[in-house]
């Protein structure tokens, strides 16, 4: 034990010795990470927002990136491109569109034209109302 101020000062967990301590302004890890460099959220965001010029119909504009890639994705998606069309759907949620569920129910005649497809396939249709 060493000797503070005024009296004994015990050396244990979280107290240590009086000679390793850290003395005022100095750092516990001098060599950490520097001032302003950026995490990755922040480098993304900043990329993100720089502009570039693009041409439509013969026009230059100024846009940023973001819009530049996402216009992209949904042409290519329009156009057609499935794995555009499977980006842009799982984008979807993450931006607050819901995507509709079926907006009606079958009626008694397709459920039977189901039925009796079901059953020429090989399945019965107790298998498929057991699933429901």
């Amino acid at each position: 034990m060493s000797k503070a101020k005024g009296g004994i000062y015990p050396v244990g967990y979280g107290k240590p010795p009086e000679h390793s301590k850290f003395r005022p302004g100095q750092s516990g890890n001098p060599k950490g990470r520097p001032r302003g460099s950026l995490n990755l959220a922040t480098a993304l965001n900043r990329a993100l927002k720089e502009k570039v010029t693009v041409v439509e119909n013969g026009r230059r504009r100024l846009v940023t990136k973001l819009d530049a890639a996402v216009t992209q994705l949904v042409n290519r998606a329009v156009k057609g491109d499935a794995r555009a069309v499977q980006q842009m759907l799982s984008l979807a949620p993450l931006v607050g569109i819901q995507s509709e569920g079926p907006t009606q129910s079958l009626d008694a005649n397709d459920t039977a034209v189901l039925a009796g497809l079901m059953k020429r396939l090989g399945k019965s249709s107790r298998d498929t109302d057991s699933n429901d």
